[in-house]
């Protein structure tokens, strides 16, 4: 269709030619002979005989080639005007036409030169030279254009010819060259259009939000590029369309020439190429973008079924957890809270999965083409609802019957109390005459009928009831009370009898003697204060409590420790892998991505080259962890403590990390809510921002101490329990000296570098009297009646004393800081450990008791662990100098 810049058919196009073209030589009019063949005409031209071979033969083969093929097959009328020449001009176009013409010819018409002399050697030369030109067209002279009217119109002729034909040349040029750099610039789009349609073809949809959105982004920015290609092709077209035809527009009269009508039709050819193009390519982008955007729907709709399944999921785990149905009234209330807690909580995953799972329903509806993966989602979103709907319901059922369980049981537990308590109160003696037993006979009575609504009215019935939700120990309780039930009622059944016999008329006389069933087991028992006269109520309670104490004790205690210390160490295992992927995901997601090039502009300028303030030492925790010594010890646990120990130094690395904690802080307050810190932790997915992951390290480390006291715990008077003791005191040195790093750096005023003071071994709140011998006498009796509160830090060089402060920073929690108010150096004090009158009291002294400095603690121990730590310092002081 593209016959224009079809190569093979015309190799050359006009820009190619240019300068050739310019000279006019030969030029294509576009006037036509009777039978519709194209004229080419050859002007005069003085120098034509100079023109070179390649360019000749250029020019004419490119003229041959814009005809359409049907005229072109006619043949071609040659005119050739040497009205001005000589015969040997003449002679020297024929041959190069004869040689050199690449069309078929017609007719060649040759305007003789006009002189007389050189037109009758031009009859004589055509005379003798006709055989030598070998055209086998007939060539005709005409010594007129006059004779050239009679062989073809004037309307198909020049004004140079004496016909009426319009033609500029400089205008022929500008259109062809017009016309073939739209048909260049048609075939280019159309190349653009067709790679387009094959990279999007050859496309693989993404498996995340972020890379669906840049890909469709990216596909319509080059959709949108391409469509203004097109829209400019069909502009320059339609510019095009109006210049050619502008003669027919500027003047009615005017008509186009065939070559011009062929001009308009190929234009109009290319036009229609054009718009076909842009049809097939929207045609085809629909379908594609229509693809990209359920691609983009199904990664929305994926991405939050994986965030509300990982809720859901945790929702049955929380659920799951809910195994324990009390084992009193007042403990499946608190579960009743904690459930109803629970239900609450999930409200918004359960409308979050009815939500996505009726959205996912609509895509489907909407015929999205993921659907194979989208319906079995929603399946499984509607299956956890109803399984936790259900779930709670099942719970609420059997905590319900829990509750009536212990309910009843409590009613029947008060009314063998209450049965007790009426049997202990009646006085044995008392009962001896008819008198007092009928009264006790009627206390009984009255009391059987008023205590059938707290008894259990068929205990039997009652317990296989409430059989399928029993646990062992719940079992065990109610088969005791069950037990008891049945004693008290046998016990009022034994008094009631008895009772009846002492009612009756006796002729003798009856020893007091305590019926049968009050009487208690010999058993010890602890201490309890007892009411008033009623001692067996006493003994048969504490006998059912010991009971119950026994029987709980070998339920629950008769397991072997090594269990629980090897569920211990498996705890703190899994803990550590967590922690350790913790920091790792920390280093790799946040600290490494401030040196991300392609996130720097996303780094507020007060973060910049502070990353080493923001995440301390962590780097240096992470490789303390991430050697795995702990899990070796999952086999042996006794090794557990000696890992601790053989760690000890390393283990200080908290307490750099701690002491650079506060600065941190504050720099996450000024910086923490960046885009920055968003897009990592997007990427991370990470459901806490950065600033809860970077306390995880203070959190560790009491973690270390919890779980090390619950071992020894398990392990008290084994093998190993000396080792632990050790391992859990160094932990515990380590808080205590984070604690007071964490205190140390809150010093202000102190002109020096506490570093150089040696290492803090103590810090605390003291009340603090001073006492200068060559001071006022004024100031020195104030000085031993007003205490003042002083906050004291022990080094090893050095003993400080700094007043306590509390102020609050940038609208959070107050946050102490300690100013500095005067030291001792410890090469120089001395120490009196008891002062008379209050044991908590101590005396440092200065320069031979020149400054006496009377320190109260808050209790004896604090004071003697004071004392001991100083001791050990001026100890080590002596033993130096010695």
């Amino acid at each position: 269709t593209d016959e224009i810049m079809q190569q093979e058919i015309r190799p050359l196009v006009a820009v190619d030619i240019i300068e050739q073209l310019h000279r006019q030589f030969a030029i294509l009019s576009g006037g036509r002979g009777k039978d519709g063949a194209p004229i080419i005409t050859f002007p005069e031209f003085a120098g034509f005989s100079d023109i070179p071979d390649e360019d000749f033969l250029n020019v004419v083969t490119y003229l041959t080639s814009i005809p359409s093929l049907e005229a072109a097959s006619i043949g071609f009328i040659i005119i050739i005007d040497r009205r001005r020449d000589k015969w040997s001009a003449v002679k020297a176009s024929l041959t190069r036409i004869a040689g050199a013409f690449p069309g078929n010819l017609q007719l060649v018409f040759v305007l003789r030169p006009s002189r007389f002399i050189q037109r009758a050697i031009a009859d004589i030369g055509i005379k003798l030279y006709r055989d030598d030109f070998k055209m086998k067209v007939p060539i005709i002279m005409l010594n007129s254009v006059s004779d050239l009217h009679g062989y073809i119109d004037k309307s198909q002729l020049t004004r140079e010819l004496g016909g009426t034909l319009e033609y500029g040349h400089s205008q022929w040029i500008h259109h062809r060259t017009a016309i073939e750099n739209f048909a260049m610039t048609v075939k280019t789009t159309a190349q653009m259009l067709q790679a387009f349609g094959t990279d999007l073809a050859e496309t693989e949809l993404p498996n995340d939000v972020q890379c669906t959105e840049e890909l469709l982004s990216t596909h319509t920015d080059h959709h949108c590029k391409l469509k203004d290609e097109l829209k400019l092709a069909v502009k320059q077209g339609a510019t095009l369309l109006t210049c050619i035809r502008e003669p027919v527009t500027r003047s009615a009269n005017s008509k186009l020439s065939p070559d011009e009508l062929e001009n308009v039709a190929t234009v109009e050819r290319l036009l229609a190429q054009l718009d076909e193009t842009e049809k097939a390519f929207d045609q085809f982008w629909t379908k594609h973008h229509l693809k990209l955007e359920q691609c983009l729907q199904l990664r929305h709709f994926e991405h939050d079924f994986r965030e509300i399944k990982l809720a859901l999921d945790n929702l049955m785990e929380a659920q799951a957890g809910f195994a324990d149905i009390g084992d009193s009234v007042t403990r499946v209330e608190h579960l009743l809270r904690e459930q109803k807690q629970l239900e609450e909580n999930g409200q918004e995953p359960l409308e979050k999965a009815q939500s996505l799972a009726l959205h996912g329903e609509q895509l489907i509806q909407n015929n999205h083409y993921a659907v194979d993966s989208i319906r079995p989602k929603c399946v499984e979103l509607r299956r956890i609802c109803d399984d936790f709907t259900n779930e709670t319901k099942k719970k609420y059922d059997i905590l319900g019957k829990s509750l009536e369980l212990h309910k009843q049981l409590d009613k029947a537990s008060q009314w063998c109390e209450a049965g007790i308590y009426l049997l202990a109160s009646q006085a044995v003696d008392k009962c001896q005459s008819q008198e007092g037993a009928e009264t006790a006979l009627v206390e009984i009575e009255k009391f059987l009928v008023t205590a059938k609504e707290h008894q259990l009215s068929n205990p039997k019935e009652f317990y296989n009831q409430f059989d399928m939700i029993f646990t062992p120990e719940i079992k065990a309780n109610a088969q005791r009370i069950l037990k008891k039930l049945e004693d008290v009622q046998e016990m009022f059944d034994k008094r009631h009898v008895s009772l009846k016999k002492l009612a009756a008329k006796q002729t003798r006389p009856v020893q007091p003697v305590a019926p049968h069933p009050e009487s208690s087991p010999k058993r010890a028992s602890p201490k309890i204060t007892r009411p008033a006269g009623v001692g067996i109520y006493s003994e048969y309670h504490v006998f059912f409590h010991v009971c119950f104490v026994e029987l709980f004790v070998s339920e629950h205690c008769n397991s072997p420790p090594f269990l629980s210390f090897s569920h211990i160490i498996n705890e703190l295992i899994e803990t550590e892998r967590v922690y350790v992927e913790e920091l790792q995901s920390i280093i790799e997601g946040y600290a490494a991505e401030m040196d991300n090039p392609n996130l720097v502009h996303l780094i507020p300028s007060a973060l910049q080259n502070k990353k080493e303030i923001l995440f301390g030492n962590l780097p240096e925790i992470y490789e303390f962890h991430n050697r795995h010594e702990i899990e070796n010890c999952i086999e042996n646990p006794e090794l557990l403590a000696r890992c601790f120990l053989k760690r000890k130094e390393d283990l200080q690395v908290y307490e750099k990390y701690c002491q650079n904690k506060p600065r941190s802080e504050a720099l996450w307050r000024q910086c923490g809510d960046s885009i920055f810190f968003q897009e990592c932790q997007r990427k991370l997915d990470h459901k806490l921002s950065l600033d809860a992951y970077l306390l995880k390290p203070v959190q560790r480390i009491t973690k270390y101490q919890l779980l090390l006291k619950e071992m020894l715990k398990c392990s008290k008077n084994s093998e190993g329990t000396a080792e632990l003791e050790e391992a859990l005191a160094t932990v515990l040195d380590i808080i205590k000296s984070v604690n007071d790093s964490m205190h140390q750096i809150a010093i202000t005023g102190y002109e020096g570098d506490v570093s150089e003071l040696g290492k803090l071994l103590m810090q605390g709140s003291f009340n603090v009297w001073t006492d200068h011998k060559k001071g006022h006498n004024k100031v020195k009796d104030l000085a031993r009646f007003k205490p003042m509160q002083r906050h004291l830090f022990l080094y090893t060089k050095m003993l400080l004393f700094c007043k306590k402060r509390e102020e609050n920073t940038d609208g959070h929690e107050k946050t102490a800081s300690y100013s500095f108010k005067n030291s001792l150096k410890m090469s120089t004090v001395g120490i009196t450990e008891n002062v008379k009158g209050d044991n908590k009291k101590f005396e440092i002294w200065y320069n031979g008791r020149e400054e006496v400095y009377i320190i109260q603690a808050s209790s004896v121990e604090l004071k003697n662990t004071w004392i001991s730590e100083i001791r050990k310092v001026l100890t080590g002081q002596l033993e130096a100098c010695r």
